[in-house]
């Protein structure tokens, strides 16, 4: 899943759909000028990945609300931090409509999934940097809110993707800058901060992305991104879950200095996650298709493994890029 430099469907992007195939896009700021023009680039992106026999993509958005959203006043509804929706006097009411209203916009203009809703546990006032971000602390209640938030949009034909897995919360440090540890036992972890993700699998959410975060307690020496007992054994065998695992960014400074886009994105998908983000830079994108073209050649990875990431990418777009 890749980004676009600008508002307009560009030549580099044009390439990458009908020489490699690409048809998974995620927009932020710098893609938008209008709702009229927003729509001529989604149509644009669809109208590209059909003409080469792909089939409708995936265009994503990070629309969180607060400080996480790329779409505002005076054409798109805007809404507060989850935190403070999660924490007012109808909780229930309010997040359903903040749910509701991004299916309707962001399906009105040609995107189909929304990166949200952030599961991850945080206290409040203790200076963690997701704080602002999160339905709460109590994982009960997370579980509970973050399921609605999923119904309501899946509901409405938009794909929800939760994050950030297995938890980021109590993170000290940015990842977009630089790698940290959250040091909780593996019995906490398992009891709180997997909750809310027990949920959204029992609700069906299409997607679930990384953490570029180590968990020492559930795999000493990789971020959970790269790592198969995180991604692998834990997400996908012992939750059961069979949706797309996507990653974050793979250009954030948490990841990108652990020896490069490339890499990062080959350890991921080996780990066991199907959707690889890279949000800016055409070149490392470009990199990174010749790294697994390698990869696949060499016999590092399999044709039957690149298979079960397409098939639930395909089964994906079926559901809600078709929708």
């Amino acid at each position: 899943m890749i980004g676009l430099p600008g508002p307009e469907l560009d030549d580099s992007t044009r390439d990458l759909i009908a020489r490699e195939r690409i048809n998974d896009f995620i927009l932020f700021k710098r893609n938008v000028v209008d709702p009229s023009q927003l729509g001529r680039l989604t149509d644009a992106l669809t109208r590209s990945c059909r003409a080469v026999g792909l089939g409708s993509p995936l265009i994503a958005i990070d629309q969180e609300g607060g400080t996480v959203a790329r779409l505002g006043e005076p054409f798109f509804t805007t809404f507060p931090d989850a935190r403070v929706l999660a924490e007012g006097p109808a909780p229930e009411a309010a997040l359903g409509g903040y749910a509701e209203t991004c299916a309707r916009e962001l399906l009105g203009v040609g995107i189909n999934m929304n990166m949200s809703p952030v599961l991850d546990l945080c206290p409040a006032g203790q200076g963690y940097y997701m704080e602002r971000r999160v339905l709460g602390h109590d994982p009960a209640v997370v579980a509970r809110l973050g399921r609605l938030l999923i119904e309501k949009m899946q509901a409405g034909g938009l794909a929800a993707c939760g994050k950030h897995f297995p938890g980021l919360g109590l993170a000290r440090l940015d990842p977009h800058r630089e790698i940290s540890a959250i040091e909780r036992r593996r019995e906490e972890l398992v009891q709180d901060e997997l909750t809310p993700f027990r949920a959204a699998i029992a609700a069906g959410v299409a997607a679930i992305m990384t953490s570029h975060t180590v968990y020492p307690a559930l795999d000493p020496e990789r971020p959970a991104t790269m790592s198969p007992l995180i991604l692998d054994e834990l997400l996908r065998r012992r939750l059961g879950f069979a949706g797309v695992i996507v990653t974050d960014d793979l250009e954030m400074g948490a990841i990108e200095r652990q020896g490069g886009v490339p890499e990062a994105a080959l350890a991921a998908f080996k780990a066991g996650a199907d959707q690889l983000l890279i949000c800016q830079d055409h070149d490392k994108i470009r990199a990174a298709l010749a790294r697994f073209k390698s990869a696949l050649d060499r016999g590092e990875i399999t044709p039957a493994r690149l298979g079960q990431s397409l098939q639930r990418l395909a089964l994906m777009r079926q559901t809600f890029a078709l929708a």
